[in-house]
């Protein structure tokens, strides 16, 4: 087992730390992080990620093998975390990423 150096500490005297991010912060970060936890919607992101245009519905759904409902909640959940914006052109959606913050598309570029 490793040894590593300990302070010496009092009984009873705790001393409270810095929280290191706004609380608004880290609220988004969760969702953004919620928004990722499942792998076809991780999936999604890395095709559209990787896509020089906007990605239609039609086509991640036979990507995935999976009903155009269960498809359209994914995406639902991506928007809600502000991950994908929506392209509608006649009975199509189109999908793309959002233009995003420099510390999420940090966090996209570590999950690529």
């Amino acid at each position: 087992m490793k040894s590593f150096p300990v302070p010496v500490r009092v009984k009873g005297e705790c001393s409270p730390m810095a929280i290191p991010l706004p609380e608004g912060r880290v609220d988004g970060t969760v969702e953004v992080l919620k928004s990722l936890a499942d792998p076809t919607r991780l999936q999604i992101v890395g095709i559209l990620r990787r896509a020089s245009e906007p990605v239609c519905i039609c086509d991640l759904t036979a990507t995935f093998n999976l009903s155009q409902p269960t498809i359209s909640h994914h995406m639902a959940r991506l928007r809600e975390a502000g991950l994908i914006e929506v392209l509608r052109r006649g009975i199509w959606a189109y999908y793309r990423l959002a233009t995003l913050d420099s510390k999420t598309r940090s966090l996209l570029d570590l999950l690529a």
